[in-house]
This record gives C-alpha cells, sequence and structure tokens, in this order.
C-alpha cells in the first residue's frame, strides 16, 4: 500500500512540496468515500520526479502524469488557450509554478482547493470551502471559457453532488456569471469529440438526479447542441388529466430520475429518458395528442445515440422502450394473443421484461403512487415463458423445431394465458 507521507518527505527534501487536489480534496470535505485521489507536485521537475521514483508509470501526451501504485502525481502547470476545442491549449510546467497558479486552471472553485500534504494546511485562494459550504457552484475564473467541455462538467457536478453527502439533500446551484459563461461557450461545444460529451452524459446518468443535468444546460441555453431530442419536449403539450405534471420535457424528468429507484443499470436509465422523444416532433396541431410517437421516436433514438456514440446495447434498450411503452402501460387491456405477443418481443430484447417493467412502472410514477397495479406483464410472461416453451411443445406434439414451430409456441402461449387469466 502507497505511503503517501514517505512520498511527500522525499519530495520536501528534494525541495518541493506534495499536495491533495481537485475532486478527491472535495469529496473529502463533503464526507465522501474517496478511493481515487489525485496528487499535485510543486518545486521540482518531471525529470527530478522520475529519479526519486523510478517505479512511478507514465501516461499522457500533452503533460506527464505518473502513476504508482494507481495513484495519480501531476506536475504544477499553467494553461494557454491556443486554438478552439478541448485540446487547444498550450501547457507549461517547470519548479517554479506554485499551487495557486495550479489552481488558477481549474474549472470550479470547489475543484480549485488543495491540502498540503505534510502540513494539511488548505489552500483554498478562490473560497471554493465556503461554496462547497453554500452548494454553489462557481467558476474559478473567466478562464473557464477556455474549455467547452466545462459546460457538461458543471451539469454533471450539479447532478452529482446533489444529496450525496450526508449533510443535506440541498441541491447546488450554479452561480449566475457561470451560466453566463456556459452560454458563451455554446457555439465551441461543436468542437467536442462524442466521447468527451458521452462521458459526461453518462456520468450524470449514474447520479441520484440526473434530471438536474438537463436542467443546467436548459438554463444555459446549450441544451440543443448535443441534446436536441430531449431540448425539443419543452413545450410539447400532453393531456393534462393524464399528465399534471406539465409538458413532455417535465414528464421525462420525473421518468428519469424515478429509474434510479429501480435500477444501476445505465441502458434501463437512458431507455427511461428517452422513451418519449417521438412526442418531440409532434406537431403543434396535434397537441394535446401525440398519435403514433412510439413509431417517430425510433429514429431520433438512432439520431441522439449516433450523436453520443452511446453503446450499442444503448440504442437497442431505447428502441424498444419507444416501441413498446404504450403496449406495456395498457397491458391488462389488451387481447390474449396482443399480450402474448408484447411479452415475447420484450423478453427477446436485450431491455427484456425486468427493464420493461421498470420503463412502465416510470412511465406512469408521475400520475400514479402505486403504478404496480396495473403492470403485471413481468409476473405473468416469466410464469407462462417458463411453462409453455420449446420442450413443451416437443413433447406436446412430438415434432422437431420447424417452421410451423414458431406459431405452435405462440398459439399453445395464448391458451395458456387466457385460462390463467380466467
Amino acid at each position: 500500500m502507497i505511503d503517501i507521507l514517505e512520498i511527500s518527505n522525499k519530495i520536501k527534501n528534494a525541495g518541493g512540496n506534495l499536495y491533495l487536489v481537485g475532486g478527491a480534496l472535495r469529496d473529502c470535505l463533503l464526507g465522501f468515500d474517496v478511493h481515487d485521489k489525485d496528487y499535485c507536485v510543486t518545486g521540482i521537475t518531471s525529470d527530478e520526479f522520475v529519479k526519486l521514483f523510478p517505479e512511478a508509470n507514465i501516461r499522457g501526451k500533452s503533460f506527464e502524469v505518473f502513476d504508482i501504485e494507481n495513484t495519480e502525481f501531476a506536475m504544477a502547470r499553467k494553461e494557454k488557450k491556443t486554438n478552439a476545442g478541448h485540446k487547444g491549449f498550450e501547457i507549461t510546467t517547470g519548479k517554479e509554478i506554485t499551487i495557486e497558479e495550479d489552481l488558477a486552471r481549474r474549472d470550479i472553485t470547489i475543484n480549485s482547493m488543495a491540502i498540503e500534504v505534510l502540513t494539511n494546511k488548505l489552500i483554498d485562494p478562490y473560497g471554493g470551502k465556503n461554496d462547497l459550504e453554500n452548494r454553489i457552484i462557481k467558476a474559478t475564473t473567466n478562464a473557464f471559457k477556455e474549455d467547452p467541455l466545462r459546460v457538461y462538467r458543471v451539469a454533471r457536478f450539479a447532478s452529482q453532488l446533489v444529496g450525496a453527502d450526508s449533510i443535506s439533500a440541498k441541491p447546488f446551484t450554479i452561480e449566475p456569471n457561470t451560466i453566463k459563461l456556459m452560454n458563451e461557450l455554446k457555439t465551441e461545444l461543436n468542437t467536442l469529440s462524442a466521447q468527451r460529451v458521452f462521458t459526461e452524459f453518462k456520468k450524470a446518468l449514474s447520479t441520484n438526479k440526473p434530471s438536474i443535468f438537463f436542467d443546467v444546460l436548459r438554463k444555459a441555453n446549450v441544451l440543443e447542441i448535443h441534446f436536441k431530442e430531449i431540448h425539443d419536449l419543452i413545450g410539447s403539450l400532453q393531456p393534462e388529466k393524464f399528465h399534471p405534471e406539465g409538458d413532455s420535457y417535465n414528464h421525462t424528468m420525473i421518468v428519469v430520475d424515478k429509474s434510479v429507484e429501480y435500477t444501476k443499470e445505465l441502458e434501463i436509465r437512458f431507455a427511461c429518458l428517452v422513451h418519449d422523444l417521438g412526442k418531440g416532433i409532434t406537431p403543434e396541431e396535434e397537441y394535446p395528442h401525440h398519435y403514433e410517437h412510439d413509431k417517430t421516436g425510433i429514429k431520433l433514438v438512432k439520431d441522439l445515440c449516433n450523436k453520443l456514440k452511446t453503446p450499442i446495447s444503448w440504442e437497442k434498450c431505447g428502441i424498444t422502450a419507444v416501441k413498446e411503452h404504450m403496449k406495456g402501460g395498457i397491458f391488462y387491456k389488451l387481447r390474449p394473443g396482443k399480450k402474448v405477443e408484447f411479452i415475447e418481443t420484450a423478453a427477446k430484447s436485450i431491455l427484456g421484461l425486468i427493464g420493461m417493467e421498470i420503463v412502465i412502472l416510470c412511465d406512469k410514477s408521475s400520475t400514479q403512487n402505486n403504478p404496480k397495479n396495473e403492470v403485471e406483464f413481468r409476473r405473468i410472461g416469466e410464469k407462462m415463458l417458463k411453462e409453455i416453451n420449446g420442450k413443451y411443445i416437443e413433447q406436446k406434439y412430438n415434432i422437431k423445431p420447424d417452421k410451423s414451430f414458431a406459431k405452435k409456441l405462440h398459439e399453445e402461449r395464448i391458451k395458456w394465458l387466457i385460462n390463467y387469466l380466467q
């Protein structure tokens, strides 16, 4: 196990200092469990660090990061904007660069603090600790605008930090000037790679309140750049009787947040997020109805997944949710043949009966306190598929799989379901 005090003393004896920095320090102050710690080194060069710690693995192209037993160490550095985009920087390292100068290049104040390892002294030139206590997300300096990825990082932090500590479930607010800076980066967001955007989106979807990610981007008026399909749900009216929560955007945010209660599987949370995308392109003259949104939404899921380069499993789960969620929502009203067809389709998909059940429960949660009373297809489906399977058909009809096999299997399942529901 790494001895950080021993490492710090070696650096100190060589004329340098070692600091705990960034998210690890922020999370320590919030009382989180911290697994990955990042350290910043001042007062020595990279070459001197290598001589002190020859066992360190070196990573990175634009600047070196040293890995010792899965703990990262980087030399203090300054950055100068040279071109548009996330990578358009000139990076300067050297023993003369101070910890304060290194902190100045960081995105938000709560990430721009350091603790000197040997003295436990807090270095906080931008008031990060105070902002943390007041639950404020604020750009460290106007240099925030030098990196468009920070727009998505801010939205993700807002989603990630809410209610995650033991102190309060109060959400973090974004300081007004930071919202303004985010908006000023709007035209530069298209310079980001799909991988970078997807990484932040994926992290947001794994939080306890994914909706905050989209709400922050909406407030900064940048949601449509990479999430146009979500943005287009804003103002898409729904029947008030069935959707008192408001437009399709509000409904979708409730659904994706509800999914957190049921699953940690991100492809299922994604399916909940995109299940109603088709409502975003419904002609206004058809409001509050959304005819065939289960069909029109398929292309929108594909477009979003292609833009963000999501895993293929996410796209398949999303498409299944779009196509089948309306049937699942009225399963109890369907004819036996349609019920069997729905169960077979859902069961064969990557989403599965479990995932489909979660989508429907979350979809109904915006209007019902106990939607489980109407969502019974998983329980019925699992029992039916277990009892009426290929082996059952082989034994009953004394046949091997052929062209008529699937038809007989389907017919037997309908008979079973009719008898079961009597």
